[in-house]
């Protein structure tokens, strides 16, 4: 992923340079994989080779990331903010976390997007979604599908449990009970808050823009408008007028009164 200061020209020059390659291995590798895990299963000569395949790619990845941390003039400025690369490279045994190495697709599509915030928030959200939900389906259906008093045997029944787990509703109906698959459902119960919080801000950010709209179409000079504001000066000056009336009234009032004594 990019970094976020300008301080970085070898390090922003290499991702420039590797952001579509490794966008489409990031789409290979995920392609790969669910033919791994619907289409094969563990000791099958398919397997083998797709795994083979796999891990490939990964080597791929840590070199990209190893590159990228050689050409960083901060080194532990570069971990801090990239903890995700780090751990997807240190933990090639959890396979979904490999496969978050997807987000390198979210960035690149960041390019091609509307310029409108709103609009780039609301296609971030989609692609995010979409992505997140299809490798957790895939990862926890691994997982659960041959282990003892699982679930979730079905493909079918990994979508499911991913689209109410990620809606945070959690019917409970179906549940993970590997470690892997445990891990996955923590991972998406976190990304299903992030969803929520990114809707809820979208939405109030729709309102305000609403709001600020109507308050500006109000005021906008016209007929209608003019004609309200001179209402509004005579009214003030007929007051002005009757509070000027009464104090010459009250002035009288007092001067007309005898002396006292």
């Amino acid at each position: 992923m990019p970094v976020e200061t300008d301080d970085e020209p070898r390090l922003e020059a290499w991702e420039r340079r590797t952001d579509y390659p490794l966008t489409a291995l990031a789409v290979l590798y995920l392609a790969v994989y669910a033919v791994q895990v619907l289409a094969t299963r563990p000791g099958q000569a398919w397997w083998w080779w797709l795994d083979a395949g796999l891990w490939a790619v990964w080597a791929v990845f840590v070199v990209d990331y190893l590159v990228r941390l050689a050409l960083a003039r901060r080194t532990w400025r570069f971990v801090y903010r990239h903890p995700l690369d780090l751990l997807i490279v240190a933990a090639p045994f959890f396979r979904f976390l490999r496969l978050l190495r997807l987000v390198a697709a979210i960035s690149t599509l960041g390019r091609v997007l509307r310029d409108d915030f709103r609009g780039r928030v609301g296609s971030y959200l989609i692609v995010s979604v979409s992505l997140l939900s299809i490798v957790a389906a895939l990862g926890v259906y691994e997982a659960e599908r041959d282990a003892p008093e699982a679930s979730i045997l079905t493909f079918g029944d990994s979508l499911w449990w991913v689209l109410t787990t990620i809606t945070t509703v959690g019917y409970g109906d179906l549940s993970p009970v590997t470690t892997e698959g445990r891990l996955v459902a923590a991972g998406l119960m976190l990304a299903g808050i992030a969803v929520l919080g990114t809707v809820t801000a979208a939405i109030a950010t729709w309102f305000l823009e609403q709001v600020g709209a109507h308050d500006a179409s109000e005021a906008v000079s016209g007929p209608e408008v003019d004609h309200d504001r001179a209402r509004h000066d005579e009214l003030l000056a007929e007051l002005r007028h009757l509070r000027s009336r009464l104090d010459t009234l009250e002035s009288e009032r007092r001067s007309s009164e005898p002396a006292p004594g």
